[in-house]
Formats: C-alpha cells, structure tokens, sequence
C-alpha cells in the first residue's frame, strides 16, 4: 500500500463514510474493498469520498472497479463524491 495512503472511516445516521487519502495503488484498493466488506453491515448506504486522493494508477483502478461490484453489496448502495468520484466509481453511483 502507499505510504502516504489513509482511510478515514465514520458512521453517521446509519451511512457508512470513507475518506479516501493519498496515492491509490493496487494495495489501497485491495485495503478498501476490504473495509467496505468488513464495515458495512449494519448501514443503509456507503459513501466513497475522493477529495483527499492525489494520483490514482490505473491497475488500482481495474482492480477497484472490477472487484466492488462484484461484492456482495447489492442491497448496499456505494455512492461516490469528490473530484476524482468518475475515476473510481464502476457505474453511475456519483454524487456531485
């Protein structure tokens, strides 16, 4: 993972957040799939936030967007915000 790479995690009102900071490579990606799958069990939303990301390298990208799909997140809704929401986020899950 990045070194400068953090995930800010908080629950509000039933809405899981994560506040994505730093470079995101292929580990970071690995790391926030897996908080997603781990944290939100009990929320009625996820939200993504992106402000806080520099540069986001394009395996971490294929390997993010191929894979939080794929989770057993249907009934979870994973919404994006922030400047660089269009890169990571799969479909049209963005809140601008």
């Amino acid at each position: 993972m990045s070194e400068d790479f953090q995930i800010l995690v908080h629950n509000n009102e039933g809405n899981l957040h994560l506040k994505l900071m730093g470079d995101f490579d292929e580990d970071s990606a690995r790391e926030v799939l897996k908080a997603v799958r781990d944290k939100s069990h009990a929320t009625s939303r996820v939200f993504i936030h992106t402000n806080g990301l520099h540069q986001i390298y394009p395996k971490a990208q294929k390997v993010f967007q191929e894979n939080i799909d794929s989770m057993e997140l249907q009934s979870i809704p994973v919404l994006f915000t922030g400047e660089k929401a269009d890169q990571l986020a799969p479909n049209e899950n963005i809140l601008r």
